[in-house]
């Protein structure tokens, strides 16, 4: 367990299936194989418009489910990123770089911007996504298509530095779910579940009670057919529930396919209904007994932690830049 691993989530919305199938399931997993670093970047929420009482209570539920779905704080460095002023001060310095051409490629950039407004903290923010990870040295990031282009500007920028300053970070790897990296919207099959839907019919919340569940499976989008298949071309509403309904039962997706080609929607809508309420459940249960004093003391003994760890690097690079002797 040699190699570390650096993942972050934003405390922007609630949590819902497809950050577990996309990442969180992955998150816990990953703890028996490397030293995971997990954080709950509330630095990054801040680059849309938000309301300071709500970033407050969503950090603080971010944590907790996280803890809830299985994140271990005696096996991960879990923290909130704004506790380690580390990242930012790393940001500054590979801003100094990081050219602006790249940062005008950034696909995020744009398509945020439409929506919420451009600003400076939104333009820069993969720079402190790439901070994040290579403060701790970071061997490995598991991301998901849409970050692909983040993770290859962070590789890029550690290139450069040890190119320019001498070999202080490690490449980090991808790493990549088998299945499940993007889970789409209940509603448009076409796009990916996202927090920041409109429609809470889009998603389904980690939170959400049982007939809850039902209900938003049961009014999914699918096509105007019968049959069962796995199809994403002309079935991506069914061929997405098929992934969810596989993920949540640990049948595999041919299986299910097989025993409800012929089912028709109804009866196999009810069937992935009960299978995710099944696999939700426990996560549920699990928040509702967490204290909330306890999850703050979690999240400050294990900022200390990371304080001491992420101070260590910088060290080394305050001492390559020329800001302290070597």
């Amino acid at each position: 367990m040699d190699k570390k691993v650096f993942s972050g989530i934003q405390p922007t919305g609630r949590l819902h299936i497809g950050n577990l199938v996309g990442a969180l399931d992955n998150w816990v997993k990953m703890q028996d194989e490397y030293q995971t670093i997990y954080n709950v970047v509330d630095l990054h929420a801040m680059t849309v418009p938000y309301d300071p009482a709500e970033l407050q209570r969503t950090r603080l539920e971010t944590a907790r489910l996280l803890l809830a779905v299985g994140v271990d704080p005696s096996r991960s460095l879990l923290y909130f990123q704004s506790q380690v002023p580390q990242h930012a001060e790393l940001t500054w310095i590979l801003s100094t770089i990081t050219g602006i051409g790249q940062m005008e490629r950034m696909t995020q950039f744009k398509e945020k911007g439409e929506k919420s407004g451009q600003n400076i903290g939104l333009f820069s923010y993969p720079i402190l996504m790439a901070a994040d990870i290579l403060v701790h040295r970071v061997h490995a990031v598991p991301v998901g298509d849409d970050q692909t282009q983040h993770l290859e500007l962070t590789r890029d920028l550690a290139e450069r530095f040890n190119s320019r300053f001498g070999e202080t970070f490690p490449i980090p790897e991808r790493i990549t779910p088998e299945i499940g990296a993007r889970v789409m919207s209940l509603q448009d099959p076409t796009a990916k579940m996202s927090k920041s839907d409109p429609s809470q019919a889009s998603r389904i919340d980690l939170l959400d009670e049982p007939d809850t569940i039902r209900k938003k499976i049961r009014s999914s989008v699918t096509d105007s057919g019968r049959e069962v298949s796995y199809d994403w071309e002309n079935k991506a509403g069914i061929s997405n529930l098929l992934e969810l309904f596989s993920f949540f039962s640990g049948a595999g997706i041919d299986e299910l396919e097989a025993e409800y080609s012929e089912s028709g929607y109804g009866p196999f809508k009810e069937a992935v209904a009960e299978a995710i309420v099944d696999g939700l459940t426990p996560i549920r249960t699990r928040y509702k007994d967490l204290d909330e004093g306890e999850v703050g003391r979690i999240m400050e003994q294990n900022a200390l932690q990371a304080r001491t760890q992420a101070e260590a690097s910088m060290q080394g690079v305050r001492a390559a830049v020329g800001l302290s002797p070597r």
